[in-house]
């Protein structure tokens, strides 16, 4: 029995090794550059770089043998500095290769597209290039499908036949591959050297296939275990894990001042074209909390994201502390990483294959590392998180992971910092209680603060002034109880939470005719130039005995329903309802008073205060 020619084996090895480590790198970066292509022209350059898969390989020999070939221009070049592609061992790994990439490539492309966007534009507001977003993000976090795409590479490199047959021909010792040469072995009868190369390739097809189950997880626990441990050891070595002890706060303001330097403007005047409106903001913040009050699609968020850069505005300027971070006229636009924009995301965007101590850590990378860890402790001290260093994100409560986030935020001294509804994914109970320490974090921090929210109450709690967006235009703005008091719009005075809006118009300067309710009001000023509603706040009216003066009412009971804490009341005024009717006024009372009117006989008395009337605008 002759013995078998290893050299098959050997060729097939080392062309599919380089093949897929060619491939490796290519189609990372043809995914990545693929993510930032967008238009009728994606569609058209995904096409060609998939083509290879959907071609019949000797499809694909063929364009190959037309482009390398002796007579093709990349050819003749070739052969002038004395090198043939074709029928050499080079070819087998070029057509490897070319059949090999669209898996690679789409695989991948796949799995980065699978990465929540809201972490890497976290990591860029965070200082970080976009090759370091790419390394440190993007790529761990897409690791299983980059493995699985490898994996696949590889098994089509290693059984790929007919466009290798094409372009490098069957040269036993120098160009035959384990496929050709199972071809040449049936084909000349000798099925026990076929039975042999289809043996080899399966079995290190498998080998492949069990490494892809094992994943990136267990290449990098070992690692990731022994930071982690590092990491707690470290803190419970210096006082800060387990019971909270020192964890309470620091020493004293000094130290929290330290969080920020004195910084005390934001000025935003900018436009930009959207696909159902036009957006035009104007606003301005300083070290007092600034609400962006607005109904969902408003244009609160994409407001955000122009200050922070991460969407271009078409015109206008951003200003932060007198640096200019956006202007049209003058053609500044700083990039994302260096503008020093702090930004809480409705999610918080942490990093979930880091701890919390590398997340706090990620914006401190070009500082020496005892002064980054320094930092990052006394920020997980001033937030009370210090005893989950060595914690992953999802192993936290959520009201954690906010104070993680604005300890990330914090850790690079950011000129100003943006929530984008920062209390939206928490229960209410954790809401409020996150609520306070948030503002009690915020006491010592000196640069301008941009809160985003849709909740009035959550707004009036939080933030010292408000501006209120519709469809992208600024509609109202200013102290938030002077907004309260006079919203001077309808859709100002429903997102500050009036319930009771209706159509109204002027009978003279001092009185509304109001058919909705069937009544003329008298009011207490002039109001708006052109008023078309008046509103009045459910949680503002008088009954019975406090119901005395002007716009004073005969109501009666439509129906009722019952809350922990305070009762809403439907009434109808002037004459007792009948089946159908729907009621005139919603009125919220607390539960106290809610008993003592309800021993009273109807109709009741109410007044609709003219100094509580809101006379409003278009």
């Amino acid at each position: 029995m002759a013995p078998i020619d290893p050299s098959p084996l050997l060729l097939s090895l080392a062309t599919t090794v380089t093949a897929t480590a060619v491939t490796f790198f290519l189609g990372l970066l043809a995914a990545w550059r693929m993510m930032r292509v967008g238009g009728r022209w994606r569609g058209w350059l995904d096409g060609v770089l998939t083509l290879p898969l959907i071609l019949p390989p000797t499809v694909v020999g063929y364009f190959l043998l037309l482009v390398f070939g002796r007579q093709s221009p990349i050819g003749q070049l070739l052969a002038s500095v004395g090198i043939t592609i074709i029928f050499s061992w080079p070819a087998t790994v070029i057509a490897a290769a070319v059949v090999a990439f669209p898996l690679m490539y789409r695989t991948t492309l796949g799995a980065f597209e699978q990465v929540n966007p809201a972490l890497l534009d976290a990591a860029r507001t965070l200082g970080a290039s976009e090759r370091r977003v790419f390394g440190t993000i993007l790529v761990p976090l897409a690791a299983p499908g980059i493995l699985a795409g490898t994996v696949l590479a590889f098994a089509r490199a290693m059984g790929e036949f007919g466009a290798t047959l094409m372009l490098a021909g069957n040269i036993p010792g120098h160009t035959q591959t384990m496929p050709i040469a199972i071809f040449s072995a049936v084909e000349g009868g000798d099925e026990r050297i076929a039975a042999v190369w289809v043996a080899a390739i399966v079995v290190i097809s498998f080998g492949m296939i069990r490494l892809m189950h094992v994943g990136p997880a267990g290449l990098f626990r070992a690692r990731e275990a022994a930071m982690e441990t590092a990491q707690l050891d470290d803190v419970i070595a210096r006082g800060h894990g387990g019971e909270l002890g020192e964890l309470v706060s620091p020493a004293g303001s000094a130290e929290r001042a330290s969080l920020s330097p004195d910084r005390t403007s934001l000025s935003v005047d900018v436009q930009k074209s959207l696909p159902s409106f036009e957006l035009c903001i104007c606003l301005s913040a300083g070290r007092e909390a600034m609400g962006l009050l607005g109904a969902s699609g408003a244009g609160k968020s994409i407001t955000l994201r122009m200050i922070a850069g991460l969407v271009r505005p078409d015109s206008g300027r951003i200003e932060v502390n007198g640096r200019a971070l956006f202007d049209s006229r003058r053609g500044i636009d700083v990039a994302v990483a260096a503008r020093r924009i702090g930004v809480v995301f409705q999610d918080y965007a942490l990093f979930p294959h880091l701890t919390v101590f590398e997340n706090v850590a990620y914006p401190l990378h070009g500082l020496p590392r005892g002064e980054r860890t320094e930092r990052v402790e006394q920020l997980l001290r001033a937030l009370h998180v210090g005893h989950l260093a060595a914690s992953r994100p999802g192993a936290i409560s959520g009201g954690e992971r906010q104070r993680v986030a604005i300890a990330r935020c914090l850790a690079m001294n950011p000129e100003a910092l943006l929530f984008d509804e920062p209390f939206a994914a928490l229960d209410p109970h954790l809401r409020r209680a996150t609520e306070e320490q948030l503002r009690e974090t915020l006491r010592f921090y000196r640069g301008a603060v941009l809160f985003v929210t849709h909740d009035m109450e959550e707004a009036f709690r939080f933030c010292s002034g408000l501006v209120v967006l519709d469809r992208g235009r600024v509609i109202a703005s200013g102290p938030r109880q002077q907004l309260f008091d006079n919203p001077q719009s309808v859709v100002a005075a429903r997102l500050t939470g009036c319930k009771n809006i209706v159509a109204a118009e002027r009978v003279d300067s001092s009185s509304l005719r109001v058919d909705a309710w069937e009544c003329v009001l008298r009011t207490a000023a002039p109001g708006a130039e052109k008023i078309v509603a008046v509103g009045y706040r459910s949680h503002q009216f008088r009954f019975g005995e406090q119901a005395v003066g002007e716009n004073v009412f005969n109501c009666w009971l439509v129906e009722q329903s019952e809350a922990p804490h305070e009762m809403t009341l439907y009434l109808r005024l002037h004459g007792a309802p009948v089946a159908g009717d729907a009621a005139h006024l919603q009125a919220d009372l607390p539960k106290a008073a809610w008993q003592l009117l309800q021993q009273q006989p109807q109709p009741w008395k109410i007044q609709l205060a003219p100094e509580r009337l809101l006379l409003l605008g278009a």
